[in-house]
């Protein structure tokens, strides 16, 4: 068994899940992954077993144990350095943590109006208003990374950075709903969409 173990929660629901799953990936460290089948009898009590606040992802590290995607996020950032998985530049690093902090507190009436859906796709939808400004925030921030960072890459900050992991699942919800979006971000959604560690996500629930 590897040292590093992550707990996990069902594929086709589970968005933070998604995102610690990208990140330590991106690591390339060895880890066991468990996954625990959400909205069964059984599920709280398998999770209260290795989780101290009762939700998934959980990483193990040894004796370390973490249990949120974003402090999953930062633990890997320091224990994995030569990884970058937040941006080298200074200024581009407090951009990089402040949009994955908002993406980490807010952002509550997409999560309720366009629930993770790994594999769904419903080109029909009709997104209520409710969700609209937090789509069009969203929209925003995409646009003004690629107008900052396009030339260093295809994603937010040129490179994959845990801002990447953080939106990755809201570029899925865009794919499942057909949500419209502008030209200048559609390379970002469709290289999110592309990686392969996102095809090994959403194609095996």
């Amino acid at each position: 068994m590897s040292e590093i173990i992550i707990y996990l929660g069902s594929k086709n629901v589970s968005s933070w899940s998604l995102r610690a799953w990208l990140m330590l990936l991106q690591t390339g460290a060895d880890f066991d992954a468990a996954f625990i089948p959400l909205d069964q009898a059984d599920t709280k009590d398998k999770i209260a077993k290795i989780s101290p606040s009762g939700k998934v992802p959980v990483l193990k590290h040894g004796e370390m144990l973490i249990w949120d995607s974003l402090a999953i996020g930062e633990y890997l950032a320091e224990t994995f350095p030569h990884v970058c998985l937040w941006p080298e530049d200074s200024k581009m690093r407090a951009h990089a943590r402040s949009i994955s902090c908002e993406m980490h507190s807010g952002f509550q009436m997409l999560r309720k109006h366009l629930p993770f859906d790994a594999q769904g796709r419903f080109a029909n939808y009709i997104i209520p208003a409710a969700a609209l400004p937090d789509i069009a925030r969203i929209i925003d921030i995409w646009t003004d990374c690629r107008q900052r960072y396009a030339h260093k890459g295809s994603l937010l900050f040129g490179k994959f950075t845990i801002a990447d992991a953080m939106f990755a699942p809201v570029v899925n919800r865009f794919v499942t709903y057909n949500v419209a979006i502008p030209e200048i971000i559609q390379e970002y959604v469709d290289t999110v969409m592309a990686l392969p560690e996102m095809k090994m996500w959403c194609h095996d629930v």
